[in-house]
């Protein structure tokens, strides 16, 4: 975990892994920048990271009872942007931050699928502070100001997001503080104005790192499904977001709107819990016997998890993308796969639920609880085989990259 030395030590979580404890409601879980990387690649694709608490990968999307669920995970980084998953344990300096660093790859396959219900990041996407009470948030953030006033808080290609898939809700966390707004989408294409490059701010709540290595001089590159265009700037600091990754829409929509939710730190005082009510689509499954909610794939996200995983890196250097037309006319022949051979044949099988996640995969430990380390307590865990990985990849029948060697 890249956190300093003082905040290394175990919080509660490790009691919902061993079964101590269990989440009482069904929990859908994304990655910020201060996590147990190691564990989070294991589930690359998503899985349960404990009984009821799933992981939606490093991108993902699923559906409880129909409402659709997109996030991802991560923060923004944009001299890791560009690049493949390159690295593997144990990792160095350099790797344990740039493993949790957002990729274009999965910027790209998330921006192709159609419009979810949620969306979660752990970045704010930029300049979001403009659609909601930006006075309100200088009272509580007055060292926000640089980056408002520049127009540079927040992470561009999640901004680009959100004008492409335009979400009811969006939920986000990182800086500390309770914010919303309402982002107002008119139809067809999207005004994308209140991007600019960003630039550097800094965040006294946060875990500071000071280390990051970041180069002086880095790229700022404005991304469409098609193309990449490339300028040069400077960015010295940690929630510095100094790449424009704006995705154009290529759907036609009626006038909407997404309402945007960030919450603060789980302390004592802090407004860090929320509800709101999510209408369920009416299409939800005939199964009203069910009393807990249900889990299951997206059939959209798998076609598109087949269709890009051929562009699934695992070194420094990135496979070139697809262009846009081509990406979705694979796409489209993936959903046709999705339908025939999990689809169709589960039914055909006598399943009652054939995207249902917990037909494919079942929470299991991989690695012993607290207690077990002996000497090496202070040192790097080993890599560990996930089960759930291995299922998910055989589900959709693509190669195992995570676990190269266990792929045929």
């Amino acid at each position: 975990m890249a956190v300093p030395p003082k905040y290394r030590q175990l919080g509660d979580f490790y009691k919902y892994y061993t079964g101590e404890k269990a989440a009482p409601v069904l929990t859908i879980v994304i990655g910020g920048n201060h996590e147990a990387s190691n564990y989070f690649w294991e589930l690359y694709h998503g899985g349960w990271l404990a009984p009821n608490i799933y992981f939606l990968g490093h991108a993902g999307c699923i559906q409880v009872d129909g409402v659709r669920i997109a996030g991802a995970s991560g923060i923004f980084k944009n001299h890791d942007f560009h690049q493949g998953h390159h690295e593997c344990m144990p990792y160095d300096h350099g790797s344990m931050r740039s493993i949790y660093h957002v990729r274009e790859y999965n910027i790209r396959r998330l921006s192709l699928l159609s419009k979810p219900d949620i969306f979660l990041s752990h970045d704010w996407p930029q300049s979001i502070e403009q659609y909601g009470d930006t006075q309100a948030l200088l009272r509580k953030k007055p060292f926000f100001r640089q980056d408002i006033n520049s127009g540079n808080l927040g992470s561009p290609p999640l901004m680009g997001l959100l004008q492409t898939l335009r979400p009811d809700w969006w939920f986000s966390a990182h800086l500390h503080v309770r914010f919303e707004a309402v982002v107002t989408h008119g139809e067809g294409e999207q005004d994308t104005s209140k991007s600019n490059a960003p630039v550097a701010s800094t965040n006294p709540d946060e875990i500071i790192i000071s280390d990051e290595g970041i180069d002086e001089g880095t790229a700022i590159a404005t991304v469409s499904v098609s193309e990449v265009r490339l300028t040069t700037s400077q960015n010295p600091d940690e929630i510095a977001l100094d790449e424009e990754a704006l995705i154009e829409p290529t759907q036609f929509f009626l006038t909407s709107e997404t309402k945007f939710v960030a919450l603060d730190k789980c302390l004592p005082r802090r407004e860090y819990l929320e509800i709101v009510e999510v209408q369920v689509p009416n299409s939800k499954s005939a199964h009203t016997e069910q009393t807990s909610p249900l889990l299951t794939y997206d059939p959209e996200w798998l076609a598109i998890t087949r269709a890009f995983h051929q562009y699934f890196t695992t070194n420094r250097q990135q496979a070139t993308y697809p262009d846009e037309s081509a990406a979705r006319a694979r796409i489209s022949a993936e959903m046709e796969w999705v339908e025939e051979n999990i689809d169709r044949k589960a039914t055909n099988d006598g399943v009652d639920i054939p995207l249902s996640v917990d037909r494919c995969q079942t929470f299991v430990q991989t690695a012993p609880g607290p207690g077990s380390e002996g000497n090496a307590k202070l040192q790097q865990p080993p890599s560990y085989i996930n089960p759930q990985t291995v299922a998910f990849c055989s589900m959709l029948g693509i190669e195992n990259k995570i676990n190269p060697s266990l792929s045929t």
